[in-house]
């Protein structure tokens, strides 16, 4: 790894998940079907450069995944092997699940049972699937 993977592991032994956040929930096909219908019309809210995760990069990731339930995450690290160690930090650290993953983008979801249904944007296209 170049030297982005040297500020990965730097970070990694502060970000090492606990056993409460290794316990994650398990969406059904069907679910996620539903998921990827909505996120296929998010734009990402997070973007992961390649200096890695931050600060500033997990506050943001909390605050949207609370604020919108479904959030579309970039990942801007040209080696797959990298995007792929980032995105799974990410998810362990952030107690979300993994909806899907294509290129540098990933859609991830954490349930918020106090989710404005404003800005929720599970509520918000509730009964879309895919359909205008």
């Amino acid at each position: 790894m170049a030297v982005f993977g040297a500020l990965f592991y730097a970070y990694h032994g502060r970000l090492r998940a606990t056993k409460k956040m290794q316990d994650t929930m398990s969406l059904s096909q069907a679910q996620k079907k539903a998921f990827r219908s909505i996120g296929h019309h998010l734009n990402p809210v997070v973007t992961v450069s390649e200096n890695g995760i931050s600060e500033g990069v997990l506050a943001e990731l909390e605050r949207a995944l609370s604020d919108h339930e479904l959030i579309k995450v970039k990942l801007a690290v040209p080696e797959r092997d990298d995007r792929a160690a980032i995105l799974d930090e990410l998810v362990a650290t952030s107690r979300a699940e993994l909806v899907q993953k294509i290129g540098k983008m990933a859609l991830l979801y954490r349930r918020n049972p106090k989710a404005n249904p404003k800005l929720s944007n599970v509520q918000r296209f509730e009964g879309h699937h895919g359909r205008h």
